[in-house]
């Protein structure tokens, strides 16, 4: 049964029927078009198969290529016309379901590999033959003086019917003989290449061993060898061969003539360059793309002493709001025209501008004054997005932040330079945007130090690498010790004791605030369970325990604390949970909602860091809390004496405040025993700070409440 013609099988016909098409007015075969037909259909599903291929395999695309000489399709032109055909029409009969654009990136290095395969089939097949009628020659030549004419007949069949250009000359470079497809190669005539001289071929592409080979073998110092050699052809065009050049030597073996094949690889080469040219450059901009660039900076990366270099790295601002609100198809004519103007501001040698991906551009200058000259490059290249672009009739104002690196050849690798760049455009991006920074080394490694933190502590909880260390909260009234503050510690393997404004704001950026909050909590509590038991005639000692913004939205904050406390048998009124202000500020009912839910268990709710956010006062009427403690910079100025009386009339106006709310007050950082005369004068009731013990194990609570507070 025949397959449908819409069906998958049918459209593999439809395009093997085109390819047929395509490469059958240029193929030397005995075979109809049908028949060339049925011969590429499994070759149609190969490369059916290679596109939908995880990983693409680009042994298909080689296998394909190397087939296509093997069924006579050698001419130029029929490489030429398949790599059109799959171009156009592979994606459109075969792609079947998947996105287009990956599928043409597929396809493009589909075309690239079938390339490299016939280049390698047609390469080993001329070979062949150069190897077939090397040792014609050479059997002619030794032939016996009555098989002379014989094997004479031999050889200018070989030398007349050959496909590869074949040329005799003698040892002084004197042509003799050429082929007719040698004739054909070069454009000229038998009587206008005779007389000519080996010599008088040179090009300024050839290589520089090309005429020293060429020496040696004329004297009889080798017997033959092979390179790659451009011609100039009668108008003005380039030949590109792939040569091989041999001594043919006398019955004696003395060297008597030269023989050269000549195998035309222009098209191939200028396919090569295509290929080159779409795997280095953006298909969108036009631009070099990051294989490009990386390619370039390693070189310029590689330069000698005295050589430096200075990178700018751009990133639109805000571009991804042109793609949400206008369309993908507008942000892409958006980045054609920033492309435009940055190509405009590179046009000094040394300097070039590709296109990394997305939004995000580089400009590389090169030489030995580049301190200067990159700063130059990215004014111009801020300058250059003044102007508004004009897209689908709307006028768009372009920002961008730049990223500066600059300094000498060979210290540093392009990933690590391309990193710093990296790094200082966020730098740029964090300050404003619509700006350029420069790298700073200092900057670059707490960057780095921060990601390798922020990396680290998924595993770090599970490793058992913090610890918790308790600050006392002292009643200043008698003295005593009530309780005490948790305050996390992170022992790094490389850094050691990390305080929590080190790594917090990074556990709550990445989410691990919550089971790592969640681990001091439960150490905390049972830690006060500890006390209770092995302690008992020192009374009940509360617990302080920070809670961050994260945990107050978490739905199980409520039922968390609820299991630690019935799991370690704490009563709730020994736990206090301190909340900073600023995390309370127009807080709506939903998030007071868990921390009234704890109030009302027993849980007591200290307002934490008072006095450093806006300090709303009539919020506190709302608010669930039972504890004020007052920020460190309110008891600063009672360091000194006489204290200072503005200070003094502030707290004082809190501490009546919260009394007259039932509120207790505590007082962070006291230092000095001014501070805490003139503090218990004021009516607070507990403080903290170094004046009474810097936070420490647990053991160290219970030997300063066994002694004198005070």
């Amino acid at each position: 049964m025949s397959a449908e013609p819409d069906g998958p099988e049918g459209r593999l016909r439809r395009f093997a029927t085109i390819w047929s098409r395509a490469v059958f007015p240029v193929t030397s075969t005995s075979l109809t078009r049908p028949e060339l037909e049925e011969v590429l259909l499994p070759l149609a599903r190969r490369l059916s198969d290679a596109l939908h291929t995880r990983g693409l395999d680009a042994e298909e695309g080689r296998a394909v290529g190397a087939a296509l000489v093997r069924a006579h399709c050698t001419d130029p032109e029929a490489l030429s016309s398949t790599l059109d055909c799959v171009d156009a029409y592979l994606v459109l009969y075969c792609g079947r379901d998947g996105d287009p654009q990956d599928l043409r990136a597929r396809a493009s290095r589909l075309q690239h590999a079938m390339a490299a395969g016939y280049a390698q089939a047609l390469r080993e097949r001329t070979l062949a033959e150069q190897e077939a009628i090397s040792k014609a020659a050479l059997k002619a030549q030794s032939m016996v003086a009555e098989a002379l004419h014989a094997s004479e007949a031999r050889f200018r069949a070989v030398f007349e019917g050959a496909a590869i250009g074949i040329g005799i000359a003698d040892l002084d470079g004197n042509i003799l003989q050429v082929n007719k497809a040698l004739l054909r190669m070069f454009g000229l005539s038998e009587e206008t290449i005779r007389g000519r001289r080996v010599t008088d071929w040179t090009h300024p592409e050839d290589a520089p061993q090309t005429w020293t080979l060429y020496d040696e073998l004329v004297r009889g110092e080798r017997e033959h060898y092979h390179l790659e050699k451009a011609f100039s052809r009668t108008d003005g065009t380039v030949l590109w061969t792939n040569l091989t050049v041999s001594l043919l030597r006398d019955a004696d073996g003395s060297p008597q003539y030269q023989l050269a094949l000549m195998e035309d690889t222009t098209e191939r080469r200028l396919l090569n360059l295509r290929l080159r040219y779409e795997a280095t450059h953006d298909a969108l901009t036009g631009l070099p793309n990051r294989t490009f660039f990386f390619e370039r900076l390693e070189k310029a990366l590689g330069a000698g002493t005295g050589q430096r270099f200075g990178l700018c790295y751009l990133d639109l601002d805000g571009f991804k709001t042109v793609n949400d609100s206008l369309g993908h198809a507008a942000g892409d004519r958006l980045l054609v025209e920033v492309a435009d103007r940055l190509q405009a501001c590179a046009t000094a040698p040394g300097e070039m501008v590709a296109r990394l991906g997305g939004d995000e551009f580089v400009a590389l200058t090169t030489g030995p004054g580049t301190e200067n000259e990159v700063d130059e490059l990215a004014s111009r290249i801020m300058n250059a997005m003044v102007a508004p672009i004009s897209v689908d009739g709307r006028e768009l104002t372009v920002r961008g932040s730049i990223g500066i690196v600059e300094g000498p050849a060979g210290e540093r690798s392009p990933a690590e330079v391309l990193r710093s760049a990296d790094i200082t455009m966020y730098r740029a991006k964090s300050a404003g945007g619509n700006r350029f920074e420069l790298a700073d080394p200092e900057a670059d490694a707490r960057v780095i130090t921060r990601h390798g933190l922020t990396t680290a502590l998924p595993t770090a909880l599970d490793r058992g690498e913090f610890f918790i260390e308790y600050q006392p909260l002292v009643h200043l009234g008698d003295g005593s010790v009530r309780g005490a503050e948790a305050l996390v510690r992170w022992l790094h393997p490389q850094h050691g004791v990390l305080g929590p404004d080190r790594f917090i704001p990074l556990a709550e950026h990445t989410g691990l605030i919550v089971p790592l909050g969640r681990w001091v909590l439960e150490q905390s509590v049972r830690q006060a369970r500890e006390w209770r038991e092995r302690y008992a005639d020192a009374g009940p000692l509360r617990i302080n325990v920070n809670l961050s913004p994260c945990q107050l939205t978490h739905p199980r904050l409520v039922q968390d604390t609820v299991e630690i406390l019935e799991r370690t048998g704490v009563d709730p009124g020994v736990l206090c949970l301190e909340v900073t202000e600023s995390a309370l500020i127009g807080a709506d009912d939903d998030l007071l909602k868990p921390l009234r839910r704890l109030a009302e268990m027993g849980v007591d709710i200290a307002l934490d860091d008072f006095g450093t956010g806006y300090s709303n006062l009539a919020n506190l009427r709302r608010l669930p809390v039972s504890v004020l403690k007052l920020d460190r910079s309110f008891t600063q100025g009672m360091q000194q004496y006489p204290a200072d009386p503005v200070d003094l009339k502030i707290v004082e106006g809190i501490v009546a405040l919260a009394h007259s709310l039932d509120l207790s007050v505590t007082v962070e950082g006291v230092e000095t025993g001014a501070q805490a005369d003139q503090l218990r004068l004021l009516g607070c009731d507990t403080a903290q700070g170094w004046y009474y013990a810097r936070p420490g194990p647990p053991e160290h609570l219970h030997n300063l409440t066994l002694t004198d507070a005070t």
